[in-house]
């Protein structure tokens, strides 16, 4: 029921995007999200080799005839991170036509080589003045993301509802919205504030196939809108996240003015991953919406996406009763 200029530019069923998440989305999460109908965006900062983004890749492409994307992480990261060459691995295995670029302004030499391979190139903001800017550069949609949000929140703390309608009006390109939308009246909400698509996250988490362990999936059962922190403010690059033990020690830690190098002992990647794999629940970060409170149930993401779909359009259809 739901056609839009995404919908059409991206050939997906549904206009709802699967978020990248750091270590969840792989090949086989990735897939089941365009299985289901919606766009799955691969992570490419997951690998550290070139021929370890090659194999996913190709894994990806075994696993679904759909479309989807790659994330290239503009963000700075404790390793150098040459995306030109990761766009040399998606050019020679091809069939890959949509990138998603997140974090900080994409370089010009990176939007080039795009174009100029006729990729659609989406970026992510947390302002509509970044939007206005990625549009400028070149980019095909933006993605407008709120504070509600779990992940990089931006320094504005500006929300989804007060982003969105704003950057209709002032953008050209379709607009995405993102950030705390994890059911159909999230879905029915941007699209009426004139997006043409939603971007989920946290809602997938507790989904079957979400690769993290079942300790934290039950914890995130039992959290609630209270339950998530902005982080990492003191090194300006804010982050929401599940308010667990480690993020509480964050919070501590920079109000009693601790640096850098001390807090990312507790907030690096490597220590989230290995809290995915062992299960300790309050070992490391997790980035995490507000919108938390309202799931309530482990399914697939085929399930998950089907749910939103129905209730949108359940919505959609009572709005314009004559009862």
């Amino acid at each position: 029921m739901f056609k839009t200029k995404i919908t059409e530019m991206f050939g997906i069923e549904h206009p709802i995007i699967g978020g990248c998440m750091q270590y969840i989305t792989g090949p086989e999460f990735t897939a089941a999200v365009c299985n289901a109908g919606a766009l799955g965006i691969m992570s490419s900062a997951m690998y550290l080799t070139e021929e370890d983004f090659r194999d996913a890749l190709r894994k990806m492409k075994s696993l679904t005839d759909k479309p989807f994307a790659v994330n290239l992480m503009i963000f700075p990261a404790l390793r150098p991170i040459d995306n030109l060459a990761y766009i040399d691995v998606m050019l020679e295995e091809g069939g890959i036509d949509l990138v998603e670029t997140s974090g900080n302004r994409p370089p010009e030499d990176l939007i080039v080589k795009l174009k100029e391979n006729g990729i659609t190139l989406m970026h992510k903001c947390t302002s509509v003045q970044h939007a206005l800017t990625a549009q400028r550069l070149g980019a095909d949609a933006v993605t407008v993301f709120g504070s509600e949000g779990g992940g990089h929140i931006g320094i504005y703390g500006l929300s989804t509802l007060s982003m969105v309608p704003r950057a209709v009006d002032e953008l050209e390109v379709p607009v995405i919205a993102a950030g705390g939308i994890a059911d159909g009246r999230g879905l029915m909400a941007a699209l009426s504030l004139g997006a043409q698509a939603a971007l989920i996250g946290t809602r997938l988490l507790l989904t079957e196939e979400c690769p993290i362990h079942d300790n934290i999936k039950q914890g995130l059962l039992g959290a609630g809108e209270l339950d998530t922190i902005p982080i990492l403010g003191t090194v300006h690059n804010p982050l929401r996240v599940w308010k667990n033990e480690a993020a509480l020690k964050v919070a501590e830690m920079e109000a009693e003015g601790a640096g850098f190098d001390e807090i990312i002992k507790v907030v690096a990647g490597k220590v989230t991953k290995g809290m995915f794999q062992d299960g300790d629940a309050h070992s490391g970060v997790m980035v995490c919406s507000q919108s938390v409170g309202v799931m309530h149930e482990i399914k697939t993401i085929a399930e998950v996406i089907a749910d939103i779909v129905e209730e949108a359009e359940t919505i959609a259809r009572e709005l314009v009763s004559e009862d």
